[in-house]
């Protein structure tokens, strides 16, 4: 007898059926353009020149440093904004109605488009911007947090979108649920430590962990906040791709698709990580 719900039942026939407009449009989609990106890269489709199969763009494409600085800026930013949206989607969830109007000033935040966010994180944190003139700090003696070293500029503004987002996910998980096992907690002696580790983190960490996987690849595969806010060189991925893509040079576009399907694969390792770890995480809750 198969159990209502499971692969092959008709329940489950029915939510594919019901998937599939959706999902076939972007594999095609997806598909092809990763396959194009793939056979540019091996020098299969090349656009001057006999095909011959090469990894020469995969060699000349600096991808090492590219890599580590995405991965950096990825998890920096995400691990911020998991934080501050935990603590967010916490305050909205209180019964306090100074932490509601936060959370509401929180997601006001969400539908900013990133390079609005970016151009205004630029003018509060430059040497000559609102920041240091506010406090009175000279621009020579302000740190370079745009266009500097450690890239705080583009971690801040990736962290503070971000974090508005993986908000709004877990507070509406919590919303419906953590104030009667909370209260139940409370009731059975549990102190306010004991219930925030025991009941409400258990509660949001689905939600939790798959806002921020969805913000780490979406940081990941951003480009115009590292290309307005940081530096110059080294370049994150996206930044690299797009430069080799638009070059004059013909024969830099297979390094550029290069650099496009390492970062897919990234953001595709990422997700079956983080797809891993939550199906763990259900199987132990």
């Amino acid at each position: 007898m198969t159990a209502p719900g499971r692969h092959g039942s008709p329940g489950a026939r029915r939510a594919v059926l019901l998937v599939l407009p959706a999902v076939v449009p972007v594999v095609v989609v997806v598909g092809a353009a990763l396959t194009s990106a793939v056979l540019l890269s091996l020098g299969l489709t090349p656009l001057v020149g006999r095909p011959e199969l090469s990894l020469d763009a995969w060699r000349g494409a600096e991808l090492g440093t590219s890599i580590r600085l995405s991965l950096a800026i990825a998890a920096g930013a995400t691990a911020v904004a998991a934080v501050v949206g935990l603590g967010l989607a916490l305050a909205v969830t209180a019964t306090v109605r100074r932490s509601r109007l936060l959370g509401t000033l929180g997601a006001l935040t969400i539908p900013v488009p990133h390079l609005v966010g970016a151009a205004a994180m630029g003018l509060l944190l430059a040497d000559a911007g609102f920041l240091p003139r506010l406090l009175g700090v000279a621009p020579e003696d302000w740190p370079a947090l745009v266009g500097g070293r450690w890239w705080i500029a583009v971690g801040a503004e990736y962290a503070w979108k971000e974090s508005a987002f993986i908000a709004l996910v877990v507070a509406g998980v919590l919303s419906s649920r953590v104030a009667s096992y909370t209260e139940t907690a409370a009731l059975l002696g549990a102190g306010r430590w004991a219930r925030f580790r025991h009941v409400t983190l258990p509660l949001a960490a689905p939600a939790l962990g798959a806002s921020a996987a969805v913000s780490f690849v979406y940081t990941l595969g951003s480009y115009e906040v590292a290309a307005l806010l940081g530096r110059p060189s080294p370049e994150p991925l996206p930044v690299l791709a797009v430069r080799l893509f638009t070059s004059i040079d013909l024969a830099a576009r297979p390094q550029a698709a290069a650099v496009a399907v390492t970062t897919s694969a990234l953001g595709l390792v990422a997700v079956l990580l983080a797809l891993r770890s939550l199906r763990r995480l259900a199987g132990e809750q």
